[in-house]
C-alpha cells in the first residue's frame, strides 16, 4: 500500500513534468514512466495515477494556480523540478527525503531484479502459465512468443521459468529460482487479482 504520508505538495511538480510529455495526458498506472518516478518517491503507482486525474481535472485553487505558474511555463517548470531534486536528494543513493523513514514495500520489490531477472515478468509469465495447458508450454505457441516479445525475453527462457511454475505446482521445489518459489506463493491462491495485475503490467513494457 502507498503511505500517504510521503506525498508533500513539491511533488506536484515532478507529477506535472511526467503529465505534460508527450503524449501530453494522464499516463498509464503501470508505464514505465509512472512506476520510475513513484520508486523514486516510495508512493505507490496506484497513488500518484489518482493524483494525476486531480493535477488533469485542476480541482482546487491551489493546483489551477500551480497550473498557470508552470505548465504554461515550461523553463519554470524545469528549474523547479531540477531545485526540488537537488533539495530532496532524489534518484540519489542515500534517503530520499529527510525525516522520513524508507521502507521498501513489495510492490516496489516487483521492480528489482531478483535471481537476474525483475518479479514483474515473473508475475507476467506466471498469468500465461495459468492460461495455457502443459502441452502448450512450449517456445513455437504464439502465446508464448508474444508474451517473451513483449517482456524482451527469448522464447525457450519463458518456458524454462513456466517448467520452474510446474515443478512449484507439483512440489517438486528447486533451490536455483527463489524467486520464482515466491511469485507462486503470493499468487497461486488468486488467479483473478493476476490475471488484472498482468494486464495493467503490460503497460510497462510498451
Amino acid at each position: 500500500m502507498a503511505h500517504k504520508g510521503n506525498w508533500q505538495d513539491e511533488y506536484w511538480l515532478l507529477l506535472m513534468e511526467l503529465y505534460l510529455k508527450r503524449p501530453q495526458g494522464l499516463k498509464a498506472m503501470y508505464s514505465k514512466s509512472m512506476v520510475n518516478l513513484a520508486l523514486e518517491l516510495h508512493i505507490h503507482p496506484k497513488e500518484l495515477y489518482e493524483r494525476m486525474f486531480r493535477l488533469r481535472d485542476l480541482d482546487t485553487p491551489r493546483l489551477d494556480a500551480l497550473w498557470e505558474r508552470y505548465a504554461r511555463n515550461p523553463n519554470r517548470l524545469a528549474k523547479g523540478v531540477r531545485m526540488l531534486r537537488q533539495m530532496k536528494g532524489l534518484g540519489s543513493a542515500g534517503e530520499f527525503f529527510d525525516g522520513v523513514e524508507t521502507v521498501v514495500e513489495p510492490w516496489e520489490s516487483d521492480f528489482k531484479e531478483k535471481d537476474g531477472m525483475m518479479p514483474i515478468k515473473l508475475i507476467m509469465i506466471l498469468d500465461l502459465y495459468f492460461r495455457l495447458i502443459p502441452s502448450t508450454m512450449v517456445e513455437e505457441t504464439p502465446e508464448v512468443r508474444d508474451l517473451a516479445r513483449l517482456i524482451k525475453m527469448k522464447a525457450e527462457e519463458v518456458v524454462e521459468v513456466m517448467k520452474e511454475f510446474w515443478r512449484e505446482e507439483r512440489e517438486e521445489r528447486s533451490e536455483e529460482r527463489s524467486a520464482c518459489r515466491e511469485v507462486w506463493a503470493r499468487w497461486n491462491g488468486s488467479p483473478e487479482k493476476l490475471a488484472t495485475y498482468a494486464s495493467q503490467l503490460r503497460e510497462y513494457f510498451q
